[in-house]
């Protein structure tokens, strides 16, 4: 009888050791904030509050203009190493935090500056943003285990002249590091290095879903065309009909060539997962509404089917 209980304890042991090893080999770790003072917090819109927010963790302070902003690209200039756009979607720019009057702010956390070619390179006060040269922070998103977020990003957020990675580096140390509510703060004693990183990623990725620009385009007949134009009117008219507001549009050439688009918002709670509420732009549109905008089609190879699985 010893010898068999003996034996159970060994399996026993055995099993909990196995998913010890499961659950440190396949576990993803969590990557959001801590919110749970908010709770105590007024509910309000960012930008909209009568008094002043004590807890900037529970709403982006001072960039409470938030802007979800997209791409249409033709090419990339990378094609060669594959790294292509994505059939039938415009894809990610960023996530900004302007402040409430339109102005903003860059860099706002030297200690978190991972861009390897910082623009602007100089900050008012004549204060230089140092050049990272660390690893990429495709390897942060690695170490998180988050394959998913990065497939996704691979997908969607593509650079145009040099890696994706260098793009993501980017957009998170000008613009993240202005956000509040990726403050280090918000994470609480338990926050493990680049947590803020993959949780700026995660609401960026969240943010662009809301606007499927190219669906919305092609279901009023507007498609990349390098033929056809298109009037700025048409173009509004077709965003706003599914948005409630008017978004800015991007043009290149003059006013002449679409490129750019992007949606303007107060948030309710968190950047990460309040409400965002849509609002008409406060940038005059750099398109012309006196001539035909080209919504050109990508360049041959220069996109690929991504909705497919592997």
């Amino acid at each position: 009888m010893a010898s068999f209980a003996g034996f159970v304890a060994i399996l026993a042991a055995s099993s909990v050791a196995h998913a010890s090893l499961v659950d440190l080999l396949f576990s993803v770790p969590n990557t959001y904030p801590t919110l749970t003072a908010c709770a105590q917090e007024p509910l309000t819109y960012s930008c909209e509050n009568t008094t002043t927010i004590k807890n900037t963790c529970c709403s982006p302070t001072p960039g409470g203009l938030v802007l979800q902003t997209q791409f249409w690209s033709t090419y990339t200039g990378l094609e060669g190493k594959g790294q292509v756009l994505p059939k039938n979607s415009w894809t990610i720019h960023g996530l900004w935090p302007d402040n409430c009057d339109g102005s903003f702010e860059s860099y706002c956390d030297l200690k978190r500056q991972y861009d390897p070619s910082p623009s602007p390179a100089t900050l008012p006060g004549n204060i230089t943003v140092p050049k990272y040269k660390g690893p990429g922070v495709d390897t942060f998103i690695k170490e998180f285990k988050r394959v998913d977020l990065l497939d996704y990003m691979e997908k969607y957020w593509i650079n145009q002249g040099d890696t994706n990675a260098v793009f993501w580096a980017h957009e998170f140390s000008k613009h993240a590091t202005c956000t509040s509510t990726f403050d280090l703060a918000c994470y609480g004693p338990g926050y493990k290095k680049n947590q803020d990183v993959i949780d700026f990623f995660d609401a960026t990725v969240r943010a662009f879903k809301m606007y499927p620009t190219y669906d919305m385009l092609a279901a009023y007949g507007i498609v990349p065309s390098n033929k056809t134009t298109y009037s700025l009117s048409q173009i509004q008219t077709a965003l706003k009909s599914q948005t409630g507001a008017l978004p800015y549009l991007g043009c290149s050439k003059n006013g002449t060539v679409l490129s750019e688009v992007w949606y303007f918002h107060h948030v309710l709670g968190s950047e990460q997962f309040g409400h965002y509420k849509t609002l008409d732009t406060t940038t005059k549109s750099s398109c012309s509404n006196s001539t035909g905008i080209h919504y050109y089609e990508r360049s041959k190879g220069s996109e690929r089917e991504v909705r497919l699985l592997p």
